[in-house]
Order: structure tokens, then sequence, then C-alpha cells
């Protein structure tokens, strides 16, 4: 289940106004009412890391639907069938159906304003979809996460500010939902914000505020975060994580570290300190190639809220399809108009 943290002050905390927090504010003064990244992550045996996927892979399927054949759905985490969604007069999903399976990392592409980041709040709960079925590990969710809780997932959401209490310091917003909702004392949670961070290859940073923080380091906080859980609970649910936009906004050797720690903290990499990831699977939604490059294994292309093609890293710059050759290319001649 979507693991939530709430705050109940007045104004209410949403996903657009949480990281402005009031400074006045303590970690002390912090209930429950609100979504945050701070998520358990589940206990899965890891696979050694392989190395970073390259755009050299011929093709050899452009079929949507059937990039790998399954005859058994017992590894899907999260299905979505024919989700429909629209704000107002303004359709943004129109039928779209896809799957995420256990030991995934999947990328959602497409041009701008076509639905990724809404196909990421749908999957967390924090959207419901106006048509169509959303199914968590088989079960069907109904409503939003908090109408409807599904036991056997917890879903964790990256958001692309980084969304960070300003007025919290860097130990505070790692050790946020744990402060919230665990029994642990206050020295075994520091412990764990330390190990979490240098998992991410961040150190010493845990007195600091956001404002002292690079971009950069901002993003790998919020991603130690995102990892952090709870050791005294005897059995963690498989964690899928949700990722918006991880690394706009940064230069290419920013971006190239947190792509990588995006792997490194997968069941098949190894983190900072050299212990196995422990995410089951992973969601991005991305407009760079750097990232499609170095964190997806599998790509999932939305064009004007239809899911127009499926395919492995590999195939990307290969692909007939030609509204999937002109975003390839950045070219300003193909179905896709601006």
């Amino acid at each position: 289940m979507l693991s939530l943290s709430t705050l109940p002050f007045s104004p209410p905390i949403t996903l657009n106004n949480f990281s402005s927090f009031n400074n006045n504010h303590s970690i002390k003064d912090l209930h429950t009412n609100f979504v945050c990244a701070c998520i358990a992550p589940p206990n899965f045996k890891s696979e050694q890391h392989s190395s970073p996927i390259k755009f050299n892979g011929s093709s050899k399927s452009e079929q949507l639907s059937t990039v790998r054949d399954h005859e058994d759905d017992s590894d899907v985490l999260i299905e979505c069938r024919e989700v429909y969604k629209s704000f107002g007069e303004k359709k943004i999903l129109n039928g779209v159906s896809f799957k995420i399976r256990h030991g995934e990392a999947v990328g959602i592409i497409g041009p701008s304003g076509t639905g990724k980041s809404t196909v990421l709040k749908i999957i967390a709960g924090l959207l419901a979809p106006d048509k169509g079925e959303v199914y968590i590990r088989g079960r069907k969710r109904t409503g939003l996460i908090s109408d409807d809780e599904i036991s056997g997932l917890r879903i964790g959401l990256v958001f692309q500010s980084a969304a960070l209490f300003d007025s919290l310091t860097v130990r505070e917003n790692v050790g946020f939902l744990l402060y919230e909702n665990s029994s642990m004392s206050e020295d075994q949670i520091a412990d764990l914000v330390t190990e979490s961070l240098a998992a991410v290859g961040l150190k010493g940073v845990e007195d600091r505020l956001p404002s002292e923080l690079s971009g950069g380091m901002k993003k790998r906080v919020a991603l130690a975060r995102s990892i952090i859980h709870d050791t005294t609970k005897d059995s963690i649910e498989p964690e899928l994580l949700l990722y918006d936009e991880p690394t706009a906004g940064l230069d290419p050797i920013a971006s190239t570290v947190v792509e990588d720690l995006i792997r490194s903290v997968h069941i098949k990499g190894r983190d900072a300190l050299g212990k196995p990831g422990n995410i089951a699977s992973y969601v991005v939604v991305t407009h760079q190639h750097s990232t499609i490059k170095r964190a997806i294994d599998r790509l999932l292309f939305l064009h004007k809220g239809k899911l127009v093609w499926e395919g492995m890293t590999n195939e990307f710059v290969t692909s007939t399809n030609p509204i999937v050759q002109q975003f390839a290319s950045g070219s300003l001649d193909g179905p896709i108009k601006y």
C-alpha cells in the first residue's frame, strides 16, 4: 500500500505547495495527513547489476503489447486497463493499458502534455481514472489510495522538485515517515538516515537545510528519503518507486549521478555502500535521452493520451514508428507538432 504521512494544519498541504511548508514549524510539530516519498523498501535478493544500456540494438519487434511473452502474470505489480482521464474539457488519457512487472525498470516518454505525470499519479493512487481499471498485484483498486488501501505493494513517488520540507534538516526530511509513524527511537532513526544518505553517496549533510544543498544533492536526499524503511517490522512488502522527471534542471554530470543512483537502489544494482538494492521495480517519467540510456530497460511511449509504442530501450532509436523516430532524433518534421 502507498505509505501516507499527514499534516493536519491549515492551509492543507497539497502536492503543489508542501515543499514550502512554513519555516516556523519543526519536526515536532508535524502530525499526519499527507503523501510523502518516505516509503519502506522490500527485502529481496539482489542480482548483480548489469552494464548500462546502450542505444545499439536492432529492432526485433514493433508490436505494441508483446514486448515479452508471459503466460503467468503472477509477477505483475501494477496493471492499468483502458484508463481514461480528463480535467474539465481537456482529455489527458484516452484508453491507456500496460503492466509493470517485478524487477522491471520502465520509462514513460513522449511529448509534453501527453499525460505522463498523470499516469504516475494514477498508479500511486493520488488520482482516480474517469474510466478504466487499476490493479495492484491482481486486486482492483477502487477510488484513491486513501479510500481503498490494498496491501501487498508499497508505492513511493519521488517528486520532480525533490519536494523537501524547507524548515527541516536533511535528517528530519529523510527520516520524516519514521519519526511520524514508527516506534523506533530517535537514535535508531538517525542511524538509518545516515545509512540511507551514504547509500546515495551523501555523507555529513544531516544537519544542513535544503537551502544549503545544490539541486543534485536535493534530488539525492529525496531518493534517500524514498528508500529508508522501518527495520523493526517483520515483513516489508515489495516496492514500486515512481520518479517524475528525476533529472530535470540538472547539468549533465549531476544527471548522470542521479541516473546511476536510480539503477543502484534497484534489486539488480548495488548502492554506494556496495549493498544490494531494495527497490523491486521502478517507473521513470523523462524527456532526457541520457536517462533513457542509463536508467531504463523498457519504454512506454505516450502521444495524445494513447500508448502508441512499447519496446525495449535498445529498440528505441531503431524503431520504424514515425512518432518514435521524430522523438528520438529531435526533428521538427514529423507527426509531433508544437
